[in-house]
């Protein structure tokens, strides 16, 4: 047995007595094995059971430190890291393959409520994307929040809990501090209007255990009689003719991920080259085939949060100019709707990792100077950070052969998508119908 295999055999040995408690004989198996180890990936894992037979805090975060150095991506060691950071905590960690099942009933929430502190009037957030303000005494309330371009959150510690696996599976119930009435709210909502005094309320997710609060917003940057305008341009412009009324575009706040893959893609490809023969002076073509790593460094991959008007979105998602978002605050959500993602943070980044390894597979060709691709392997591909950010729309639904199509309105560019195909509009034309609301 080479050096290799023995240094296998006493990880192996190390880890067994490390899972039975004997962390003497666990230590004494694990420093060896380091010693005579060869490979980054026997290194890597032997000093992460090293970190779980130390009882010193400084000895421990040595060891998963050494682990990180020779594997950046070991998940295991990350995850213990933070919890020995204090930014996750141990009871919160999860199994993911076991995850706890939904509770039954009504999700208890907590809410803040948004009043005017000089009259006592409904504050609403206003579409200047800067201030609250108050509906009676027209008070300001300046919003200055920082950029929530980097405000990123941590993967791996996401996912060793349920906030990243979670979903909205129950309706939330809080009590109204000015009224006194208890409401309930949809489990796809995080914002309401209370029926019986007419204050904005939001709810706070980051006590959470199974929903992430989002950690960045674009805020809305026009009104509603913009919007109408935006939609009467492109129906007209569109030729489309509406078979009834249209209602008013609703403002909304619609949830999207973001994701930074990192890593690398193991391939083998195949290049021609060709050498001068010494026999017949003529160039021999010869096939070589490579196998290497391309790395991978893909910023803010956006996919959307909520399945229900995913389509649509999607098309709007290019339009909006991401460097403008700010660091979340409640107070951008008073007297506006915000949907809660139905799309947990683990399925999307599951797409985020696919969708990454395909585009990057596709340009590798060209990349490698035309190398022919033979196999390509995203197992070294990995998600390293995410981001959960609220960006605006205006939707409203249009009535047209037959049935009703969504609109949306990016309530930042102005843009509009629809799920209409334009192939197929009739000619006329809107104006009509909402000539009135402007």
């Amino acid at each position: 047995m080479g050096s290799s295999g023995y240094a296998k055999e006493l990880l192996r040995s190390g880890i067994i007595d490390a899972k039975t408690g004997s962390k003497d004989s666990a230590r004494r198996y694990l420093d060896r094995a380091i010693y005579m180890a060869g490979s980054h990936d026997v290194l890597a894992e032997a000093w992460f059971w090293m970190s779980e037979v130390v009882d010193d805090p400084v000895e421990k975060r040595k060891a998963l430190e050494n682990c990180l150095s020779h594997d950046l991506n070991h998940t295991r060691a990350r995850r213990s890291l933070a919890i020995l950071d204090g930014k996750l905590k141990e009871e919160d960690v999860i199994d993911p393959n076991n995850l706890p099942e939904a509770p039954d009933g009504l999700r208890e929430a907590q809410a803040d409520r948004f009043m005017c502190p000089k009259c006592g009037g409904r504050m609403a957030f206003s579409p200047d994307g800067s201030s609250l303000v108050c509906d009676f005494c027209s008070g300001h309330s300046a919003l200055g929040g920082g950029s929530g371009t980097e405000n990123e959150k941590d993967f791996i510690v996401a996912m060793a809990t349920m906030k990243g696996h979670g979903k909205p599976l129950q309706e939330q119930v809080f009590h109204c501090e000015g009224c006194g009435a208890e409401f309930i709210l949809p489990p796809s909502q995080i914002s309401v209007t209370c029926a019986y005094c007419d204050s904005p309320h939001v709810v706070k997710l980051e006590d959470a255990k199974d929903l992430l609060e989002p950690n960045s917003i674009l805020p809305h940057t026009f009104d509603q009689k913009r919007a109408v305008r935006l939609l009467v341009d492109w129906v007209e412009g569109n030729n489309i003719k509406p078979e009834k009324q249209v209602d008013l575009p609703r403002g909304i706040y619609l949830p999207m991920w973001t994701f930074d893959i990192g890593g690398f893609i193991d391939y083998t490809g195949e290049v021609v080259e060709y050498e001068e023969s010494s026999f017949n002076n003529r160039r021999e073509r010869k096939v070589v085939r490579i196998n290497d790593q391309y790395p991978v460094m893909v910023n803010d991959i956006a996919l959307p949060a909520s399945r229900k008007m995913s389509a649509v979105f999607m098309r709007l998602l290019p339009a909006y100019d991401l460097s403008a978002l700010k660091e979340y605050d409640r107070r951008y959500l008073a007297n506006w709707v915000a949907e809660v993602y139905d799309i947990p943070m683990a399925d999307a980044s599951l797409d985020a990792r696919s969708q990454s390894f395909q585009m990057i597979k596709r340009q590798m060709p060209s990349l490698l100077n035309d190398i022919k691709l033979i196999r390509a392997s995203s197992a070294g591909m990995m998600v390293e950070s995410f981001k959960l950010a609220l960006l605006p729309v205006w939707m409203t639904e249009l009535p047209f052969e037959g049935r009703s199509h969504l609109v949306l309105i990016n309530g930042q560019s102005g843009v509009v998508a629809s799920d209409l195909l334009e192939d197929d509009d009739e000619q006329g034309g809107l104006f009509n119908f909402l000539a009135d609301l402007l």
